[in-house]
């Protein structure tokens, strides 16, 4: 009798540990419609799936679980296991992190790919040597100039404000002439309308978000920069997995970068489209302002490579080959 409870306890100790679940719960500081949000349930969703559930991964949407400016420190330190945020946000703790903001280097979405591969080496090192593994990395569409009066040049820019919101595009704003003015999202609308800004530099989907045309009639469609986020996990939880889970994770961080990408394509086309239907002007810039812009990113990437060092040297070689 003893020793047939002995055989049912084990049977049941061996079929627990197959059916144990692992939970993780996942911050990123976006709402739940936003397509990098889409994606990462999607991700999320295909992990759960392949582990028939033994890994299952809770996705908590607009901060609600941690605010950006802690995500990172979070995944580190073990908080949390993993999650996704700007990685820009973090640039002022290491150059590596800022580098896909310096704009006019790699310019439209082949450019800004080309530029990641440059980049995703030292940028796995750097995420490894804070406890962190590099899953996948996608990128928002591209930064656009947005101005009231259209622009014959870029000179028309010289002593306009202009709305920014980092170092970089403050750095931008004087480079151009114009005065840098630090704004909120939520404030845009406002400022526009007040004259307290005159142009600004953003994404046409943060334009769509905030109904531009009614504020502002121009948009150039200047792809100046793509700034990405990322999706990371803490290298220690991740080394915890069982290899099976471990190999899931990898295999849906595989197929969700490509997805992302071509996501935030579709995203940039619709917004362009939407600011257009709208009434709003959408043009390119011509071939004299793409000179011009090129000539402020190249000085900003002497600047930025200047203060990234060895770094940042290899990150601008790598992509220049």
């Amino acid at each position: 009798m003893k020793s047939s409870i002995a055989v049912l306890f084990a049977a049941s100790a061996v079929f627990s540990a197959a059916h144990a679940q692992t939970k993780w719960d996942m911050p990123t500081p976006y709402a739940d419609g936003e397509f990098h949000t889409r994606n990462i349930k999607a991700f999320a969703e295909e992990v759960k799936k392949s582990t028939n559930g033994a890994l299952d991964i809770t996705l908590h949407a607009s901060g609600s679980l941690i605010k950006h400016p802690d995500i990172l420190r979070a995944v580190s330190t073990g908080q949390v296991n993993i999650a996704e945020f700007l990685l820009g946000q973090f640039g002022n703790e290491d150059p590596v992190f800022a580098a896909d903001n310096v704009p006019f280097v790699a310019t439209g979405y082949d450019n800004a790919w080309k530029f990641y591969q440059a980049q995703k080496p030292l940028l796995s090192k750097k995420l490894e040597g804070r406890g962190m593994t590099l899953l996948f990395s996608v990128p928002w569409p591209g930064q656009g100039i947005y101005t009231k009066e259209p622009l014959k040049s870029v000179a028309d820019l010289k002593g306009t404000k202009f709305r920014t919101y980092s170092p970089l595009t403050a750095r931008l704003a004087e480079l151009l002439g114009a005065s840098p003015t630090v704004i909120q999202v939520p404030e845009i609308p406002q400022m526009f309308a007040t004259g307290a800004v005159h142009a600004m530099i953003t994404s046409s989907a943060t334009g769509t978000s905030t109904k531009a045309w009614e504020f502002v009639k121009n948009y150039y469609t200047t792809s100046a920069f793509h700034p990405k986020n990322v999706v990371v996990v803490n290298t220690r939880g991740f080394a915890r997995l069982p290899a099976d889970q471990q190999a899931a994770v990898l295999a849906a961080a595989k197929a969700a970068e490509p997805r992302g990408w071509e996501m935030s394509k579709l995203r940039e086309k619709e917004g362009d489209e939407l600011l257009a239907k709208n009434g709003m002007t959408v043009r390119a810039p011509d071939q004299g302002m793409k000179d011009a812009f090129a000539k402020v990113g190249a000085q900003m990437a002497q600047e930025w490579e200047k203060t990234a060092g060895a770094d940042g040297q290899a990150i601008l070689s790598a992509y220049k080959k």
